[in-house]
């Protein structure tokens, strides 16, 4: 019997199938330029929308007044409010992914430099940070919704996975950060813990410095250990 993961995978192939207007032979029919355009406004006038009100009190009717088009241009794009977050998700983090592939394609053996390079790449979007972590909470509630958005953070994963294995050196890590799932794990959990303190203080200058020495501290594991703290005077009796 599928699991929820595997039935959330079905739904969303069949959701993009649907969305593809599949011809007869099988193959996606040819997107127009005016559908493109009519997608891409839905989805800036959406993260608008989803910023300043919040996931959970936006409405359908909202995303079509910022964006100029009625319901019909909603729906013939959307079932949800939840499937035009995906595809803004899927489309924030494969630029994301991008963006530390690029960084990475700059050899250099010395992996604090490394680190700043992509720390640096890395568009800092307070805002998207703000809807992202409004939609986790919101999803939290809902079964369903937090299984796809699990599946969708678990391809995020992947794909750092895999450009880590080839950039860090892993072999001097805990046995549990060996492999590359869970190096991109603990690499996702510390910028998704930073991220979080940017909604408070939005300073991004503190929040690359802040990311850049956590992430050091973790994949920097060829130092030498550090000398140990002169010995206290003892107390005379």
């Amino acid at each position: 019997m599928p699991t929820t993961r595997e039935q959330t995978k079905q739904q969303t192939t069949a959701q993009l199938a649907r969305r593809a207007k599949l011809r007869a032979d099988g193959k996606p029919a040819r997107v127009t330029r005016r559908r493109a355009q009519t997608r891409a406004r839905l989805l800036d006038a959406a993260f608008s929308v989803f910023a300043a009100r919040g996931f959970g009190r936006a409405s359908i009717e909202e995303v079509c007044e910022a964006a100029g088009y009625t319901r019909g241009a909603f729906y013939s794009n959307f079932d949800t409010l939840e499937e035009l977050f995906f595809a803004l998700y899927t489309e924030r983090n494969a630029l994301m992914g991008e963006h530390v592939a690029a960084a990475l394609t700059h050899p250099t053996e010395n992996l604090p430099e490394l680190v700043a390079q992509v720390v640096a790449a890395l568009t800092v979007d307070r805002d998207w940070i703000l809807v992202s972590t409004d939609f986790r909470l919101y999803a939290a509630r809902t079964p369903e919704l937090a299984a796809a958005l699990t599946a969708h953070r678990d391809e995020v994963r992947d794909a750092l996975a895999s450009t880590l294995a080839l950039a860090i050196d892993r072999s001097g890590l805990p046995p549990s950060l060996r492999s590359p799932k869970g190096l991109a794990q603990a690499v996702i959990a510390i910028h998704d813990g930073v991220a979080g303190e940017l909604l408070l203080d939005s300073h991004p200058d503190r929040f690359r410095t802040r990311l850049t020495d956590l992430l050091t501290a973790l994949l920097d594991h060829s130092r030498k250990d550090p000398e140990p703290s002169p010995a206290r005077p003892t107390r005379r009796q």
